[in-house]
């Protein structure tokens, strides 16, 4: 009888694991796509078929691992196409081929540190808040059109004060804050899911130092992407069922 209470807590655990996954937003067959830039790559393999590396290290794996070791009967098909030092011009340039082409059903976003990156570094190629807003709202438009069934999720972009962006924090975080707010204006503008990574970095800093979650200040350690992919699957897991 003294075992009952571990037993206990153990199917407790399990059931709430199970519930923390958002089943529902997922069809059969469902093709998912995470779009972006370095952060989304993770060092993913361009060339093959080697099923081992085409995800990359990153959130996008861990996600990808979870709902298909979770979910097998759903033959779901995840698909990484990020690419580092990407910014949403960036992104239109290759939307086509890297995004409407692949015919995704769910498409997750995360853009924009590398387009606050530009400014604050000063290059030649940076462009205004006001222009990311045009670019990116373009690219959420041409999605929706060509792909009228395809669910989005946009994925909040972040920084935390290490390295080089902390020596230049007050740029950093001004570009960012404008950023952050036109990735949630432009949710709430589609109805799509809007995924608060910078909160979930925020809130992580109180556990830990900021460079044990994100090294360099924009890129996320091994824990960094674990937070990551479970505020990802928190945000779709609150949604209601998607339509078939």
């Amino acid at each position: 009888m003294k075992s009952l209470p571990v037993i206990f807590a153990v199917v407790i655990f399990s059931v709430s694991a199970r519930a923390a996954e958002p089943a529902p937003f997922f069809h059969p067959h469902d093709r998912i796509l995470f779009q972006g830039d370095s952060i989304t790559d993770g060092g993913r393999q361009r060339v093959g078929n080697d099923l081992n590396h085409i995800m990359g290290q990153d959130y996008a794996y861990l996600i990808a691992a979870r709902l298909g070791a979770r979910f097998p009967e759903r033959q779901l098909t995840f698909l990484n196409r990020g690419i580092s030092g990407n910014t949403a011009t960036d992104l239109a340039a290759r939307w086509q081929a890297d995004t409407l082409d692949l015919k995704p059903d769910v498409l997750s976003i995360l853009v924009g540190v590398n387009d606050a990156a530009d400014v604050v570094d000063g290059r030649a190629k940076a462009v205004t808040a006001g222009q990311f807003e045009q670019t990116y709202d373009r690219l959420i438009e041409d999605a929706l059109k060509a792909l009228p069934n395809v669910r989005l999720v946009l994925c909040e972009p972040f920084v935390l004060p290490v390295g080089r962006v902390k020596t230049g924090w007050e740029k950093w975080s001004a570009e960012m804050t404008s950023r952050r707010q036109i990735v949630a204006k432009l949710a709430a503008k589609h109805h799509v899911p809007f995924v608060p990574f910078q909160k979930v970095f925020d809130d992580a800093c109180r556990r830990a130092p900021a460079d044990y979650w994100l090294w360099d200040g924009v890129h996320p350690t091994y824990a960094g992407h674990q937070l990551m992919a479970d505020a990802w699957l928190r945000a779709l897991n609150a949604l209601p069922p998607a339509d078939k």
